[in-house]
């Protein structure tokens, strides 16, 4: 009986710092610690974004030039097609989210 009574209590508590915000605050610092922590891995993210949307360009443009038989004018258009989409992509990642 008495177990019981203290997780009823503890579930009451956890309620109750919820609705008076203390958790909160301690959330967000615990949020902001981890967005900190992991700034290595957004940069590594940004980067592949970045190569992996260039990469794809070419190989669609260096395709087409194939097939097409012409010069390198595809693979100049999605080369820069690609590297607009990994820059769209990275700014998409570091901005801040809306409110």
């Amino acid at each position: 009986m008495g177990e019981e009574s203290n997780e009823s209590f503890a579930k009451r508590l956890d309620a109750a710092e919820r609705r008076s915000g203390k958790l909160v605050k301690e959330e967000k610092a615990a949020a902001q610690a981890q967005d900190e922590q992991s700034l290595p891995a957004l940069a590594l993210r940004a980067g592949t974004e970045m190569i992996s949307a260039l990469v794809v360009g070419v190989a669609i443009g260096w395709g087409l030039d194939h097939w097409f038989k012409t010069r390198a004018i595809f693979l100049i258009i999605f080369a820069l097609l690609g590297g607009s989409a990994g820059v769209l992509n990275v700014w998409r990642l570091v901005k801040p989210p809306q409110i």
